[in-house]
């Protein structure tokens, strides 16, 4: 069990069969002598999906079993291995028989000896017990069961593992573990125990500074990975080491709380334990650290081992220097050599910087203001896109503020992204700032913990200001940072450096593209205020075509400043020529090339990030949403939100809120660029398709929650990798459909240019209610404009009708009545060469209304009369409600106030009974237009008051206002001038919201009640 499920017979190895099979004995054999029902089986070997015939399949795995495990049992025996016991099976095996058993025997026998002080036995039961323990448990087999055993054994003999090595560590076998302890820790880091014993057993064999290395890595991935700091154990012993307590150096372990209840209570006699800190000499409780040592000091020759069973206490670095050649152990260093240079490595300040005052306020705010070093380590970490200026602003927020620091200045360009290829390592770059310090080479320490130890060291007790440029991530910054306080560190990254924000406090700063005002004096700087004053449109347009990308603007500045002559329009021509690609943008200077520093960002991915990255050039709309990025790239959200998340990262995708990203409108151009060069037409048309499908889907998922009892409009299913959203209220329809509004508007215009015309025209036609109810009147027109010229480019007939009307309808809501006239009857055509009844019978119901709103009553009373025959003939009880509210708005207009709410009370007990809370709220709305006119202004009101409630229910709140207007009109008329104008001013609120035309009418209303007021 303790490895691939195995059995033998005498010295002779059992086939046990197929890997279900095996499963079926595992299952068995785990029980450890009880019953197993046949259900218990079928779920431990198949799951929640088992196949139909599971139970059949079970039982002839068992009768196989059988036969292999009792080769020598006749057919008249009764089975003696596996047993039938009710309705399931019992395995009945020797414990001795079993080498899991025998595993929890050994382990429990160590504890029992670990208990009684007897650590050699301990450590014995346990070596053998881990040495029978041949790889995975359970390996290969299949089935819910096994996999959650395989993690429970697992643990288990990872927690005898980390018994083990405690004993080895404290019966003095240090030496010996350390090698296992490097690749278990590397295994399992965040296994706290593990990384325990490895730095005592580091410490123990005189490798302090790789302890506490060890330390460093262990903290560094539970705060990076899980917000968090180590325990309290190996806090106290990394303090322990770091004050080179010799309690440390004994022949027991300090043991910690896992470890002792893995083998049971430690010894009374054991020193050292972590809980209660043996006494510490004088001299490691209080430890003289290298750097107070005031003059740099000759090694002295090492003192040679002593052999015991326990080695011999390892000097501090700080009490005993190490010697002269190369070694682990940092050096002691002095304050400030008389060989050291003056530390003056900023480079030259530009001199036409401009803007980013808010973020130069923000950094200098973290500094005393008294104009005086830190008390603390301060960190500030730039982050941002490349070329949007993080070096341009770190070196000149470095010199505002390099006379705070008296010690120096000193800079590293790190190459995190260098046009070369070539990342500066951690230990170069300690070797550079080392040299920079005055360190001789000949006294520069091996490792890099011993170079970051010597280099913090130097640093004691200076004030220095410190800038890594161009870093590639916290990993290669951290050895860099200073151990001490009254230092300022500037780190600037294309990476969000959140492990340093995390693990180190680092102040973040993101850097975003600068405002239109800061690239006007951009540009002013570099080209002069005259030259720009002569052309203010052509500064306008080079500005948004450079997207206010501080590097895009210096490429075009530069360009202009050496053509005097050239007129700035001329410039902004070659731009707009090259809008697609990013030609216009290039130079001589790789350093200075947009494609080329976007590339050296694009290249740092991961190759799935990058293709999400690429793909992300098809986007048409103004953002994405994470679902969406998952359907355009046809993966899952899960495996999509980790690539998101190292786009944004790498600052090539901006979250402008949580779930939904952007792009820079140049690293779309270049994106663009990159999925035409790398994606094939094929696989670029399926991108689009999938996203596409994905608007349609999702949009048509919140039709019927927006437009309930309305027929659906028929879909293509969709590609399989697509995965709509769906909805259960119809405020979470509304609401996706505004944040995605932009995006499905661009979605029908893209649609119709990649020969999707069948997505063009459904898209519209599932939008109609929501840009109804929320007064997108332009965008519904657009869009349904362009699905009716998809149609008819595809001959699509259906298409063309179904887009005919709603055209129709949007032109209708436009006030553009003749021309929705016009698209209605030719609805009418085409549905009727189409056999489309229902589509007729909406169109008439929908000329009837538009010739209501022209003013042309007879004819509106013709067609809602048309179309009240023809939906009671058909028993559309949806089309009757609308044809009977649009008939008796009629009767009001043309006076005949009796017909009028006789047909508008028919129309509500039919919408009601429909369940059209749009339409009922209409027809309240007219009666209590009827009501008022007829001088019952209390019905009137209390119509009104009604209509609102529905209009409001559904969220209409284009109804919502027109009721308000006639709400206040009845007021006015009633004597209550101030209702009135609460009335008027909601309805403007709203209809200003929309930008709807109504917002004038209102206006005019409140202005006459203001003058009849004074």
């Amino acid at each position: 069990m303790l490895g691939p499920v195995r059995a033998w017979h005498a010295d002779r190895e059992l086939d046990l069969g197929s890997p279900q099979q095996r499963a079926v004995l595992a299952a068995l054999l785990l029980r450890r002598g009880h019953p197993v029902s046949l259900a218990e089986l079928v779920d431990a070997v198949w799951g929640v999906e088992p196949p139909a015939a599971a139970v059949s399949v079970l039982r002839t795995y068992v009768s196989r079993l059988r036969k292999v495990l009792e080769p020598g049992r006749g057919p008249q025996d009764p089975p003696r291995t596996i047993v039938s016991v009710g309705d399931g099976y019992r395995a009945c095996v020797p414990e001795q028989a079993l080498d899991l058993a025998m595993f929890e025997r050994s382990t429990a026998d160590a504890a029992k000896a670990a208990a009684a002080g007897d650590e050699s036995t301990a450590a014995q039961l346990l070596h053998d017990a881990l040495d029978g323990w041949p790889g995975a448990a359970l390996a290969g087999l299949p089935g819910p069961l096994a996999e959650s055993e395989r993690a429970r054994l697992a643990e288990e003999r990872l927690s005898a593992l980390e018994a083990r090595l405690d004993l080895d560590v404290r019966l003095g076998r240090h030496g010996q573990v350390v090698a296992e302890l490097l690749s278990l820790t590397g295994e399992h880091p965040l296994r706290e125990e593990l990384c325990r014993l490895l730095m005592l057993a580091l410490y123990r064999s005189g490798r302090q500074a790789e302890a506490l290395a060890a330390y460093r890595r262990t903290r560094a991935t539970l705060v990076t990975d899980l917000g968090i700091e180590p325990g309290a154990p190996l806090q106290e012993l990394h303090a322990r080491i770091l004050a080179t307590d010799a309690g440390l150096i004994s022949g027991t372990s300090p043991r910690s709380a896992s470890a002792a209840g893995s083998l049971g209570q430690s010894s009374p006699s054991a020193a050292g334990s972590l809980g209660q800190p043996a006494p510490a000499s004088d001299a490691s409780s209080q430890p003289v650290r290298a750097m107070d040592t005031p003059q740099y000091q000759e090694p002295q020759k090492p003192q040679e081992p002593q052999p015991s069973a326990a080695p011999a206490a390892v000097p501090s670095p700080a009490l005993a220097p190490a010697p002269a050649q190369a070694t682990d152990e940092p050096q002691s260093a002095p304050r400030r050599p008389a060989y050291a240079p003056r530390l003056a490595q900023l480079p030259a300040d530009l001199p036409t910087f401009t803007g980013r005052e808010a973020e130069l306020k923000a950094t200098l705010g973290m500094l005393p203001l008294d104009g005086s070093a830190p008390a603390t380590l301060v960190i500030t970490a730039i982050g941002g896109m490349a070329g949007v200026g993080k070096t341009t602003l770190a070196v000149h927020l470095a010199h505002q503020v390099a006379d705070r620091f008296p010690d120096g200045q000193l800079c590293v360009n790190l190459r995190g992204f260098d046009p070369t290829g070539s990342v500066m390592c951690s230990q170069d770059a300690i070797r550079v700032l080392l040299d920079a310090l005055g360190v001789p080479p000949q006294r520069l320490p091996a490792g890099l913990e011993a170079q970051t130890a010597l280099y913090r060291s130097v640093l004691a007790e200076r004030r220095v200001l410190i800038l890594l440029d161009n870093a590639r991530d916290a990993e290669q910054v951290r050895p860099l940072l200073p151990g001490s306080p009254g230092c300022f560190v500037i780190v600037t990254s294309r990476n969000q450096l959140t492990g340093l924000v995390a693990g180190e406090g680092a102040h973040p700063l993101t850097l975003n593209q600068l405002t239109p005002a800061e690239a006007h004096e951009f540009l002013a700087r570099r080209l002069g205020a005259a030259r720009l004053e002569k052309e203010p449109r052509a500064v306008d347009e080079i500005i948004a075509r450079c997207a206010l990308l501080p590097l895009a603007l210096a490429v075009v500045a530069a360009r202009a400043a050496t053509h005097p002559d050239f007129p700035l329009r001329a410039i902004a021509e070659e731009l707009r020529d090259s809008d697609d690609s990013l030609d216009a943008f290039a130079g001589d200077d790789i350093t200075i090339d947009v494609r080329t520093v976007f590339s050296l960002s694009y290249e740092a991915l991961s190759p799935p990030a990058a293709r999400l990255f690429r793909l992300l050039g098809l986007h048409a709309g103004p953002d994405l949403s994470s679902p969406a990025a998952a359907a355009l790239a046809g993966l899952t959200p899960r495996e999509t939100r980790g690539l998101l998340v190292e786009l944004t990262r790498a600052h090539l995708l901006t979250e402008h809120f949580p779930g939904r990203y952007t792009l820079h409108d140049l690293l779309r151009v270049y994106a663009a660029e990159r999925v035409r060069a790398e994606e094939t037409p094929r696989d670029r048309d399926l991108a689009v398709e999938r996203l596409l499908s994905w608007y349609l889907h999702t949009a048509a998922a919140a039709y019927p929650l927006i437009t309930p009892n309305r027929n659906p409009i028929p879909l293509e299913q969709p590609p399989a990798s697509c995965r709509p959203l769906s909805f259960t209220t119809l405020d979470q329809a509304v609401d996706w459909c505004e944040t995605e509004r932009s995006n499905l508007v661009d979605a029908v215009h893209q649609a119709a240019a990649s020969g999707q015309p069948g997505i063009a025209w459904r898209l519209p036609a599932v939008l109609w209610g929501f840009f109804y109810l929320r007064s997108h009147l332009g965008d519904w027109l657009d869009t349904t404009r362009t699905g009716l010229s998809a149609a008819r480019a595809a001959q699509d007939r259906r298409g063309e009708s179904q887009a005919l009307a709603d055209a129709a309808a949007a032109l209708r809501s436009n006030d553009r009545f003749d021309e929705a006239i016009e698209l209605f009857h030719r609805s009418i055509v085409v549905c009727r060469e189409l056999g489309d009844l229902d589509g007729r019978l909406r169109a008439v119901g929908n000329l009837g209304d538009a010739y209501l709103q022209t003013g042309r009553l007879d004819k509106a009373v013709e067609y809602s009369r048309r179309g009240l025959v023809l939906d009671r003939a058909l028993g559309n009880t949806w089309g009757e409600g609308i044809a009977l509210s649009n008939l008796g708005d009629a009767y009001q207009r043309l006076g005949r106030f009796d017909e009028a709410v006789d047909c508008l009370e028919q129309a509500l007990t039919v919408l009601r009974a429909s369940g059209n809370r749009w339409v009922e709220g209409v027809a309240l709305d007219v009666l209590g237009t009827v009501h008022h006119r007829l001088g019952a202004r209390d019905r009137a009101v209390a119509y009104y008051w009604e209509a609102l409630a529905a209009h409001r229910d559904i969220g209409n709140r284009w109804g919502e206002g027109h009721t308000l207007g006639h709400l206040g009109d009845v007021q006015l008329a009633a004597g209550e001038p101030e209702a009135a104008d609460g009335s008027w001013r909601q309805a403007l609120g709203i209809f200003a919201e929309f930008d709807h035309p109504d917002a004038a009418k209102i206006r005019e209303k409140l202005h006459s009640l203001q003058l009849a007021s004074r």
